[in-house]
C-alpha cells in the first residue's frame, strides 16, 4: 500500500508539471491570439515543405531545448506507471502531437510561420527528454532518497502536490530577468547613454506594497506544504537565492551589460524586507489564520498588481536586452499573464486545503 501511494504521488507530480509545462509552450507558440484567419494552407503542404526553406540554427537550438523538459517531465510520469520502452515510446508521441498541434494552429496567425523543421526539432528535444527520464528512473538510490526527503518535509495529498505545482509555477514566473526581484513592473529603460547619469525614478510605493503582498503568498503557500512552520524561512531563503541565482544568469546571458543589475532595486528590497517581518509573526498564528492571511494576501495582490500599479506591457523592457527575438516578447507576456493567474491559483490551492 505504501508503494502504491507514492507511485500514485509521484505520477501526480509529474504529470500536473507536465500539463504546467505543455500550457507554456502552447502560450509561447500562439501569442499574441490575435488575428486568428484561413490562410490557405494545408498541413499537409507544410510537411512536405524542403526543410531548409525555413532552418535557421538558431530556432533549432532553441526547439530542441524547449521540448526536452516536456520530454523529461512527460517520460518521468509515464515511467511512474509503465514500462521503460512504453514509457519513451508514449513521451515522444506526446512530443510530435503537441509540436503537430502547435504547427498546426500557427497556420490561422498571421504572425506565426508553420514549419516541418519546428516538429523534427520539437520532436528531437522530445525524445531526448524522454531518454532522460528513462535513465533518471534508473536510479533506485536517488529516488529513494528523493522520497523520504520529501515525507519529511512537505505533507501529502493531491492538494498539496497541486500547491508543489504551483511552488515550481510560482519560481518559473520570477527569473525573468526584465521584472525586479519579486515585482510584477517591467524594467523599462528606454535608452543608456554612456557618460550621462539618468535622473532616478520617483519611488513607488505601491510597487513595494507588490513585492511584500508576493513574498508573503510564497511565505502563506510554503506554510500549508511544510510540516514544520519551523523550516518555512529556512526554505523560503533557499527559494529567493535560486531565484536570485538564475536571475543573474539570465540577466548576464539576455540583457545589456549594463543593465544586468536593474532586477535589483529600492522598491524590491522595501517589500522584501517588510515582507518577510510581517512572515515571521504569522509563522505563530494557527494554521485556518493563516490560510485566511494567505488568501487575504493574493487577493490584495491580484487588486494592487491589476488596478493599482502599472506594470508596462510586455514590449516595455525590450530595450534592455541585446537580443531581438520575438521569443523574449513572448516570454515577457508570459511573465505578464503569470502576475494575475498565480495568485487566482493560491486562493485555489487554500481553498481545496481549508478541510485537510
Amino acid at each position: 500500500m505504501k508503494e502504491l501511494f507514492i507511485t500514485e504521488t509521484r505520477a501526480r507530480l509529474r504529470t500536473l508539471l507536465a500539463i504546467g509545462y505543455a500550457l507554456f509552450i502552447a502560450y509561447v507558440s500562439l501569442s499574441p491570439f490575435s488575428g486568428w484567419r484561413e490562410q490557405g494552407l494545408e498541413f499537409a503542404d507544410v510537411l512536405h515543405m524542403p526543410l531548409r526553406l525555413t532552418f535557421t540554427s538558431f530556432d533549432a537550438v532553441v526547439n530542441v531545448l524547449a521540448y526536452i523538459p516536456f520530454g523529461l517531465l512527460a517520460g518521468l510520469a509515464l515511467r511512474a506507471r509503465f514500462a521503460v520502452v512504453v514509457s519513451v515510446l508514449a513521451g515522444v508521441a506526446l512530443g510530435v502531437g503537441l509540436s503537430a498541434g502547435m504547427e498546426y494552429l500557427q497556420m490561422y496567425l498571421p504572425a506565426r510561420t508553420s514549419s516541418n523543421v519546428d516538429v523534427l526539432t520539437n520532436s528531437t528535444g522530445a525524445l531526448i527528454g524522454a531518454l532522460l527520464a528513462a535513465s533518471i528512473t534508473s536510479w533506485t538510490w536517488f529516488f529513494a532518497r528523493l522520497t523520504r526527503w520529501r515525507s519529511g518535509l512537505f505533507h501529502h495529498g493531491k492538494e498539496m502536490d497541486f500547491g508543489l505545482a504551483l511552488l515550481v509555477l510560482w519560481v518559473f514566473g520570477q527569473i525573468n530577468p526584465s521584472l525586479p526581484m519579486l515585482g510584477n513592473v517591467f524594467i523599462a529603460e528606454a535608452a543608456h547613454q554612456p557618460f550621462v547619469v539618468p535622473l532616478p525614478d520617483p519611488f513607488n510605493v505601491w510597487e513595494s506594497a507588490a513585492v511584500m503582498l508576493n513574498l508573503l503568498m510564497l511565505g502563506a503557500l510554503l506554510l500549508t506544504l511544510l510540516r514544520s512552520p519551523r523550516r518555512v524561512v529556512p526554505f523560503l531563503m533557499v527559494v529567493l537565492g535560486v531565484v536570485a541565482l538564475i536571475k543573474f544568469i539570465a540577466a548576464a546571458v539576455l540583457l545589456k551589460s549594463w543593465a544586468l543589475l536593474l532586477w535589483i532595486n529600492g522598491e524590491a528590497m522595501l517589500g522584501m524586507l517588510l515582507g518577510m517581518t510581517l512572515l515571521l509573526v504569522v509563522l505563530w498564528l494557527p494554521r485556518p489564520v493563516v490560510i485566511g492571511f494567505g488568501a487575504l494576501a493574493a487577493l490584495s495582490y491580484f487588486i494592487v498588481v491589476n488596478f493599482v500599479v502599472d506594470g508596462n506591457t510586455p514590449a516595455a523592457a525590450m530595450s534592455i536586452y541585446h537580443w531581438h527575438y520575438g521569443h523574449l516578447l513572448n516570454y515577457n507576456g508570459l511573465a505578464q499573464t503569470l502576475t494575475m493567474i498565480l495568485p487566482l491559483l493560491l486562493l485555489f490551492h487554500l481553498w481545496l486545503i481549508r478541510k485537510v
